[in-house]
């Protein structure tokens, strides 16, 4: 199965602290791909996308599109000519918008010469647990039976995987092809330690589910030691020791 080196989430305030991250994860051999989100991208731009690519670290844009499937297809295709990596969209855009969403990022990379990102769908975010789904959402049943619809929609649509739980890959991989990508956010080294996630696993758990890819960021970004946080998070994902 592949998998991806970790990925880091720079869910910092400013360019500043950014670059610093960029800086030291950059100078690792086995360089992790770093999460531009929201907060960086809606205050700097491309320009955070250039500094943490003159960096040679590859990129997971995002932004979790989410609009009518015209928009979305004209907002991916300038995406696409961004020259990143991955990219998200939500899945409860409907497979209309899914589809529209791969076209646009498919037409970007293509006028420029590059390689279409890999386009990945959110099923449900890791902060939701079945109560909120159930009472806030209306979705009735139980969660990962959502996330399986939500997996099923999007690869059909064309997404080359899902952005979901650990704890719910095994129940995709039961629904979807064997190159379906799992990227899975809720990672945390020490399960004490949630914060605002609901459904959590280690790196290693992560690794034994099934995951292709992890989502990382507070333990490393606000640790008093990104590099050695991320080396450590890195081994116990990619089934390393030193």
């Amino acid at each position: 199965m592949e998998h991806f080196v970790p990925m880091v989430a720079i869910d910092v305030d400013t360019k500043e602290a950014a670059e610093q991250l960029f800086d030291q994860l950059s100078a690792l051999v086995d360089k992790p791909i770093v999460k531009i989100g929201m907060e960086l991208y809606y205050a700097n731009g491309p320009a955070i996308i250039k500094a943490a690519q003159a960096k040679g670290l590859k990129i997971f844009l995002d932004l979790k599109g989410y609009d009518i499937p015209n928009t979305i297809r004209r907002s991916m295709e300038i995406l696409g000519q961004l020259g990143v990596d991955f990219t998200t969209v939500h899945a409860a855009g409907g497979s209309k918008m899914i589809q529209a969403a791969k076209e646009g990022l498919t037409a970007g990379a293509k006028t420029v010469n590059l390689p279409t990102p890999k386009l990945l769908a959110v099923t449900q975010l890791t902060s939701m647990d079945e109560d909120t789904m159930h009472q806030e959402q209306g979705i009735p049943g139980a969660l990962v039976d959502s996330v399986k619809r939500y997996a099923q929609l999007a690869e059909k649509a064309g997404a080359n995987g899902v952005i979901c739980s650990a704890l719910e890959v095994k129940a995709i991989r039961e629904v979807t092809q064997d190159d379906f990508l799992c990227v899975t956010p809720g990672i945390r080294p020490n399960l004490n330690q949630t914060d605002d996630q609901s459904r959590v696993v280690t790196p290693a758990q992560a690794r034994q589910i099934g995951s292709n890819g992890i989502v990382v960021g507070r333990p490393i970004t606000q640790s008093d030691d990104p590099v050695t946080s991320y080396q450590t998070i890195y081994q116990a994902f990619m089934g390393e020791t030193k």
